[in-house]
């Protein structure tokens, strides 16, 4: 590879933060890096040379002319997602000059504790973005999200993907909206590397074992993770355990209902693959002290020092926008090997780990007797829905191979590791959301913190899932 190449990538990639994980998992946007924040699309163009608004002739709720001001929480700290979405804003704004929307780009890993403490405090936005799952259900009844059923029912908005409105659903109230794409869970991998040592991709966990274990041989990491985030680590953990019971077992230990356990064979068979995986040098040395915000994982991608990446889809964008070069001569994809023991047991094989929505945007329009503040919600619905995902916001994420949660848009993806991606998530049986969305805010601190000591090798997988366990019963007591 060249020379000057591989060190702009790698100063790009130990200088800048990634937008999202699935802590992250939110994809990133545009690799064109829209300096376009201000650039309207079709539509919005011909609106502004008439003087009209891109949201004319719409069925949409009519907004205040009287001044507003309106606080959005993002995690987009990184171009080209933080000019993108910046540059929904500025349409908004343009076309509603009296409605200033303060927006504030947070980082990724600290995000949902500083959402919880401006909660606590009294000070959450008015906007802000979240992963969906139990955090989302939490923010709701503690009175944070506003229900927006109705207006969702009654109002113009894109056509979502049905997985994407369930996500952006809770006890049949519709409480977000869904502004980011579809992210599936694969494997990254540096073709040159394969074909160079005569590799195939596997197929089977065994099979990827042979590959670590040729790697290994040539001096090269097989996986390379920066887990100082903890939710890298559980893309790992996830998969095992889908991979070893489908569903099944982790559907029972989130209710701890039926004998529901953390502790059970799939949880253990996981943790001990992941140890046994550690202790084989399988990862790089000091692995939990290594930054995914500071882009440590890939750097080891980029300088041929690790051959493999297990990460959500928003890898793509990024890594093109450090350099597409690059990422054409090196970068492949593959879905998570089987178990092939489990197979032959009858265990599904086809549950993917991912997220429909990307991420989603929750309103908190209240005023301070409790009651809804109808004409900020309707200025932040007409936001969400008609600016975050018009045509040039779609077209940026489509643009980086990031897909919309919107109906018919796969039908545009001409990236190549795109279409594999895509192809794995709606070939799926079930998509399973990232745990540290899923569970509870409380659970997925303990189990965060759980990844560091499953690859720090501090404690057994039996005494992780015994936290896990005992996190869930707290959660579920008080609720």
């Amino acid at each position: 590879m060249n020379k000057k190449v591989l060190a702009t990538i790698l100063a790009a990639a130990l200088t800048v933060t990634t937008l999202a994980g699935c802590g992250a998992s939110a994809p990133t946007t545009s690799s064109g890096g829209s300096d376009n924040a201000g650039t309207e699309n079709a539509q919005g163009a011909d609106a502004t040379a008439t003087g009209a608004k891109q949201t004319d002739g719409k069925n949409l709720p009519t907004l205040t002319t009287e001044p507003m001001e309106i606080t959005l929480w993002d995690i987009a700290t990184e171009d080209p997602s933080k000019s993108t979405q910046e540059g929904a804003v500025h349409r908004f704004e343009k076309d509603y000059p009296n409605i200033k929307i303060n927006q504030v780009h947070q980082q990724n890993d600290n995000y949902k504790q500083q959402l919880v403490v401006a909660m606590s405090s009294g000070q959450c936005p008015n906007i802000y973005v979240h992963w969906g799952g139990g955090p989302m259900a939490e923010y709701y009844k503690s009175g944070y999200a506003n229900d927006l059923t109705e207006m969702y029912a009654k109002y113009n908005h894109p056509e979502f993907i049905d997985a994407a409105v369930a996500q952006s659903t809770y006890d049949g109230k519709m409480l977000a909206i869904p502004f980011g794409g579809l992210s599936g869970c694969d494997i990254f991998y540096n073709k040159t590397i394969f074909k160079e040592l005569g590799l195939e991709v596997p197929t089977t966990i065994d099979e990827l074992e042979a590959v670590c274990d040729k790697l290994k041989e040539n001096n090269i990491i097989p996986f390379t993770l920066a887990n100082a985030s903890k939710w890298t680590g559980s893309m790992y953990y996830m998969y095992l355990v889908a991979r070893h019971s489908g569903n099944a077992e982790f559907d029972a230990a989130y209710t701890q209902e039926n004998g529901g356990t953390f502790t059970s064979d799939a949880f253990i068979w996981a943790g001990t693959k992941i140890q046994d995986w550690v202790k084989k040098g399988y990862f790089p040395d000091g692995v939990n002290s290594l930054s995914a915000d500071d882009n440590q994982d890939r750097a080891l991608l980029y300088d041929g020092s690790a051959a493999m990446m297990l990460h959500g889809a928003w890898q793509v964008s990024g890594i093109k926008n450090d350099s597409e070069e690059w990422y054409n001569e090196n970068l492949g994809v593959f879905r998570f090997p089987e178990d092939s023991e489990a197979k032959a047991k009858g265990v599904p094989q086809d549950v993917e780990i991912g997220t429909a929505i990307g991420m989603g945007m929750s309103f908190n329009c209240f005023k301070e007797d409790g009651s809804v503040d109808q004409d900020m919600l309707d200025a932040c619905y007409v936001l969400a829905t008609q600016y975050f995902n018009d045509d040039t916001y779609n077209n940026d994420q489509m643009t980086s191979g990031t897909q919309p949660s919107i109906k018919g848009m796969e039908e545009n993806i001409d990236d190549p590791n795109m279409k594999i991606i895509a192809d794995v998530f709606f070939n799926a049986s079930n998509v399973q959301l990232w745990y540290d969305q899923y569970l509870p805010a409380s659970v997925t601190e303990v189990h965060k913190n759980c990844m560091t000591e499953l690859f720090g090798l501090e404690k057994t997988p039996k005494e992780i899932g015994e936290e896990h366990d005992a996190a869930m019963k707290k959660a579920i007591a008080e609720q």
